[in-house]
């Protein structure tokens, strides 16, 4: 992983060209918010917009850009997944996370997905700029709070996440399944959008019954519901 820098949003780096950007994000009003913030900057524009993450693939692949915005949740679809498959693909492209969900809980596993940057909404407008300059750049770009937690997660455990909570040591897979169990879909419904059998999504339910502790698919629904609205 590339060093991380905390935040230098007064850093405006001359840069030779305009940096292309496309925004993936299913909230049209989060978009063209996100579009009118960068477009009035004079060293970058947003070449393409999708909702979706196959629609965002596609339009990454078409536009090339050289920052792709992404969100974490994308409907039904899982921004995280995206990011795997942008890092696999196009490389090149640097990727910056914009979420909701909390950056002390999400922003490691983004990073060790690919992503070179992270983001809350909540801050967008006092750092998303600098972000995408520092992503840009060669950087990696977190809050300075994450940054610490990182730093002194590596030294005092030499790396290892025996500190985290129960929800962090979820898979990648199994936190999608938990994602689409608090969005509302049933077993065979979760199945069918993740393409995967009835038998295998009940082995991951149980997984993460498991690992949350949680006696039933009762507690499992409740959880989920709370996790996601969190």
């Amino acid at each position: 992983m590339l060093p991380i820098h905390p935040p230098h949003d007064g850093d405006r780096p001359d840069i030779a060209a305009v940096l292309r950007l496309v925004i993936v994000d299913d909230h049209p009003v989060v978009r063209m918010g996100l579009a009118a913030l960068i477009n009035r900057e004079p060293d970058m524009t947003v070449c393409g917009e999708s909702d979706t993450a196959d629609g965002g693939l596609a339009c990454i692949r078409r536009e090339r850009p050289d920052v792709a915005i992404v969100d974490l949740t994308l409907g039904m679809d899982s921004g995280l997944e995206l990011v795997k498959a942008l890092n696999s693909a196009l490389p090149e492209v640097r990727i910056l996370i914009l979420s909701m969900h909390d950056e002390s809980l999400h922003a490691e596993r983004a990073l060790v997905a690919g992503a070179h940057g992270y983001v809350m909404k909540d801050q967008a407008m006092q750092h998303l700029l600098g972000a995408v300059r520092a992503v840009a750049g060669g950087r990696t770009y977190v809050s300075a709070e994450m940054a610490e937690r990182i730093v002194a997660r590596v030294r005092s455990r030499g790396g290892a996440r025996g500190d985290a909570t129960p929800t962090e040591r979820l898979t990648d897979r199994e936190r999608e399944v938990f994602a689409l169990v608090g969005r509302g879909l049933e077993t065979r419904a979760i199945a069918t959008h993740l393409d995967l059998s009835v038998k295998t999504i009940e082995t991951y339910q149980a997984r993460i019954k498991e690992k949350l502790q949680l006696k039933n698919s009762h507690e499992l629904i409740r959880a989920a519901v709370e996790w996601t609205r969190a």
